[in-house]
């Protein structure tokens, strides 16, 4: 397997002592254990990280709870300057993250590309909202004269749990809101992917934020993202992560009431209409699942296709997945990488074989590859057909390259079908009829429903999701709502 040369500074981090950032200061975990890194394309350790336990971070909350009486007091444009920063740091450095992304996640280094692109400018848009936190006045009915106006004011102590398809945005999506608001964080990054969170605790470092306004603890999830969810110092967790692992966090949270946002497991259906441009539909559909390897939350798993178009399209996209060239992400080739780990693997492996025993038919895929890929963490692209919306791999989120395919007869079948599923994250919906478009859009059950497109995201536009899919709204104004809580003052003139 070809695999380029790292860039000079890429090699010199993998090369540092493992350490974590608490409190300003990078230390070992508190035992001085380790966890390994694993390229998940060649299945090779390529450097350690802290297996952080639970006095780390207790540490690190306290540091956090230290800090935050300083940092809530700094002015609003003093903390979208350190933002601004924080963003051309990662701007600066962005070929090294790039790399560091593929050789942890496994994704093709021109998606990890488009990451370090996308966590520019997402820090860059909240490093603008720090000015604009505004109050209400409002006119009251009591007898008298009386003032009554509204503050935002941060919550506190903020707890970030995150996955691993996403190691540098993600971590990101928490931090920057967070901070831009005038709270602290403990961050928690998977263990499948901590190294480029703690690249990214460097150059929050670098971008001069005081001791304790941004902590970053590796370990297990069971361990610190457990210790971080029961502890009762933290004023708010938010996660991104398996609707499993979100019911665990909101029972542990319970113990002080904590505030929880939480951005789930999907099972998002893409319906395509015989009207649609099915060229477009095609390629979207495609990028839909097949996109980060299908390791995504929002990944269009179950296509529902109208009948009379059923089979060409559903063979065509087949044909699609059969050509994709899966490797190494930092060979130039590749146009799939592996998924992040063994176990997710296997366990997408295992859907699979369900799939098989359901009598579904892969027309593509439904296997990991051989020959110099064996090692690595491969499954190729699978399009299940002969698929109805019961069966386990119509129902379960997969997070991986498989999509289950689903003839339906008119679209209130198809609604009907698309809702029929615990989840609620995202839908596609692609007809040229607009009437049509408005009409499933608004019958879904999805936080976002895009139509004529799919994965089309913006910093602007709120991202969250219905039912299962979690609590609460990411991006634009409404995730300052996340991280803000408002007090009423009322002043008696009289």
């Amino acid at each position: 397997m070809h695999i380029p040369e790292l860039l000079p500074a890429t090699r010199a981090f993998l090369a540092k002592p493992s350490r974590m950032l608490i409190d300003g200061q990078w230390r070992p975990a508190a035992d001085g254990e380790t966890l390994p890194s694993i390229d998940p394309a060649t299945g090779k350790v390529i450097a350690a990280f802290p297996s952080g336990v639970v006095a780390d971070a207790d540490e690190a909350v306290r540091a956090a709870r230290r800090a935050f009486s300083g940092w809530k007091g700094v002015t609003p444009h003093d903390r979208g300057r350190l933002l601004q920063k924080a963003a051309a740091l990662i701007e600066r450095n962005g070929e090294e993250l790039a790399e560091l992304i593929t050789l942890e996640n496994g994704k093709p280094l021109w998606e990890a590309r488009k990451e370090v692109g996308t966590a520019v400018s997402w820090t860059e848009y909240y490093a603008g909202w720090t000015t604009k936190l505004l109050g209400d006045t409002i006119p009251l009915s009591l007898p008298g004269r009386f003032l009554n106006y509204t503050t935002r004011e941060p919550l506190g102590v903020v707890a970030g749990i995150t996955p691993p398809n996403y190691p540098l945005t993600m971590p990101l999506y928490k931090a920057a809101p967070a901070l831009a608001t005038g709270n602290t964080i403990v961050l928690k990054p998977s263990e499948d992917a901590s190294l480029v969170a703690l690249r990214l605790g460097e150059l929050f470092c670098e971008a001069g934020f005081p001791e304790g306004v941004v902590n970053i603890v590796t370990g297990l999830g069971e361990t610190v993202g457990a210790a971080l969810a029961h502890h009762h110092d933290v004023d708010k967790i938010t996660f991104t992560g398996s609707t499993e692992v979100g019911r665990a966090l909101v029972r542990a949270a319970a113990g002080n009431l904590k505030k929880v946002s939480l951005e789930l497991g999907g099972k998002s259906p893409n319906i395509v209409f015989a009207d649609a441009d099915l060229e477009a539909a095609l390629k979207g559909v495609f990028m839909g699942i097949f996109f980060c390897q299908g390791e995504i939350c929002s990944a269009g798993s179950r296509l529902f296709v109208e009948r009379q178009i059923y089979d060409e399209f559903v063979a065509r996209l087949a044909d699609m997945a059969r050509a994709v060239k899966l490797g190494h992400g930092l060979n130039p080739e590749t146009k799939m990488g592996p998924l992040v780990s063994r176990a997710q693997q296997q366990r997408v492996l295992g859907y699979v074989r369900a799939g098989a025993d359901e009598k579904a038919s892969a027309l593509s895929g439904g296997k990991a590859p051989g020959g110099e890929l064996a090692e690595g963490f491969f499954v190729e692209p699978t399009v299940f057909a002969g698929v109805n919306n019961q069966m386990r791999i119509a129902q379960e989120e997969i997070f991986g390259p498989v999509v289950c395919a689903i003839p339906f007869a008119d679209a209130p079948e198809a609604i009907l079908a698309g809702n029929d599923s615990p989840f609620g994250l995202a839908a596609g919906v692609w007809t040229r009829d607009i009437r049509k478009a408005h009409q499933t859009a608004a019958a879904l059950d999805a936080g976002t429903v895009w139509v004529n497109c799919y994965n089309a995201f913006d910093n602007a536009s709120p991202w969250g999701g219905f039912k299962q899919s979690g609590w609460g709204r990411e991006k634009g104004p409404y995730g300052l709502d996340l991280f803000t809580q408002i007090k009423s003052v009322i002043i008696n003139f009289s």
